[in-house]
Formats: structure tokens, sequence, C-alpha cells
């Protein structure tokens, strides 16, 4: 693709960068135009410190993200500068299981589905009546690994270690930044920063960018695409870094500039 035509990458700035890079190592030029920020607790409750004084009385530790590796590891670490024996550790994705692996544990995630509905389908997550499984996420999001997991039986804790907020762009700024350099592609990878988009724009706004082609990395975040008047929507196989140069790289094909 010329330089002429950047993709544009959505996520947190640190793991844009990441992307950038992968992409640039293919020829592929990139920008950056964050719809997620994301920001440490300013202090953390004295229910979810006692979730980390008894990290040894789970059986399961689930990370969602990056994240969560970052934060939750943290906050693990200032309790426990060694780690419990006899845990079992996963991650939603291979990127985040390379995180974890830093810190000396073993990971279980799902090779192809990167995403908790790849996880719950583990055959590890499946017979876990009776155990006391702990969830290292953000504030809010999805609620899908912890009601699946109650309803096999399993007692479950969250241990929220971060928030995730929409960036503050001036009115009007996010499109002009795309139309100034000609950004034909947007890659988004989750649904909270979807929903950014569409609060970041007018109606005007929406529909000029409808135009535009979306690369997501689920049927799920595809649909809300859709729903939302996206006419484009590509679908990535998962949402690392490789398959997301791999789907633009297809894109690119598609459109004849490779």
């Amino acid at each position: 693709m010329s330089a002429d035509h950047p993709v544009c990458i959505t996520r947190p700035a640190a793991q844009a960068e990441v992307l950038i890079d992968a992409l640039a190592r293919v020829g592929i030029v990139a920008i950056s135009q964050p719809l997620l920020a994301i920001e440490s607790l300013p202090q953390i409750p004295a229910p979810v410190r006692s979730r980390v004084l008894a990290l040894d009385e789970y059986q399961h530790i689930i990370f969602v993200s990056l994240n969560a590796v970052h934060f939750g590891m943290e906050l693990i670490n200032d309790y426990w500068p060694q780690l419990p024996q006899g845990l079992h550790w996963y991650s939603v994705g291979s990127a985040t299981a390379a995180a974890l692996e830093d810190f000396g544990v073993e990971v279980t995630f799902p090779p192809r589905q990167m995403s908790s509905e790849g996880l719950l389908q583990m055959h590890a997550l499946q017979s876990v009546t009776g155990d006391n499984v702990l969830i290292v996420r953000g504030e809010g999001g999805r609620t899908t690994l912890r009601e699946t997991l109650l309803a096999r039986g399993a007692r479950v804790d969250d241990l929220p270690c971060y928030r995730r907020t929409c960036p503050v762009y001036t009115p009007g700024s996010f499109l002009a930044a795309l139309e100034k350099s000609a950004v034909r592609l947007l890659v988004i990878t989750s649904s909270e920063g979807l929903v950014n988009l569409l609060a970041l724009l007018s109606p005007e706004e929406t529909t000029n960018l409808q135009l535009r082609t979306l690369l997501v990395s689920s049927e799920r975040v595809a649909e809300q695409a859709a729903e939302a008047g996206f006419k484009d929507v590509r679908i990535a196989r998962n949402a690392s870094d490789a398959a997301i140069v791999d789907a633009v790289l297809q894109w690119q094909k598609d459109m004849g500039e490779r």
C-alpha cells in the first residue's frame, strides 16, 4: 500500500506501537488514533486486595488482556514475590500468554479463537464445579467468562486492576486526522473501541466514515459494526498482531494494492 493511504490503528497507544511496527516490517504504513486509553486504578479496594492475598486458594487464574497482565501481575507481585504453586494460568491469546510466561508460569490459551468464547471451549475449563476462579481484568467490560463459569458450578471472583476510558478529541478532529492521512482502512479490535468511535462522531461524520473499510477481530464486533451502518467490514482470524497483519495484506491484495 502506498504511504498515501496508511492504515489507522485504534488500539491504546502502547499496544498500537507494537502493531504499527509489525505492519512496517511488511511494508505497510500505519498511524495511531487510539479509541481506548488505559489507566491504573487510583486505589485498590480492600475486598480486591483480599483476593490477591488469597491467591493460593484459587485453582484457575484467567487474564483477559495484556493490560490485565501488566497491572494485575504488578499487584500480585506486591503480595506474592514468589508465586504459589499448583495454580492453572490462562490467557485469551498468545500475546497475553507470552507476557505471563515472562513471570515464570505455564499458560493455557486457545490457539485459534483468541477470545473469551475460545477460552471457554477449552477442556480444562469444562468441569469446574466447586473450583475457585479468579478473572484478572479491567473495570466493566464483558461478563461472558464470569457468567458461563458460574453456570458451570465454579466460584468466580474478579480482580479489576485498570480502567478503560475514551481518549479526548476535539469535535471533528478524529475524522479530520483520517482525511488528512487519506486513511481507507481502520483496525478496531474491541466492541468498546467501536462504541467510542461512534460516540466521537457527529451523524454527518458517521456517514462519511461508513464509506471506509473496518477490520475487526471477531464476528461479534463485525455484527455491531454492520448494525452501526458500516458496509465494508472485514474480520481477522483473531486479535493477534500476526492475524491483523495477514488480514491487512489480504485486503491490499483484494484492492489491487499488492
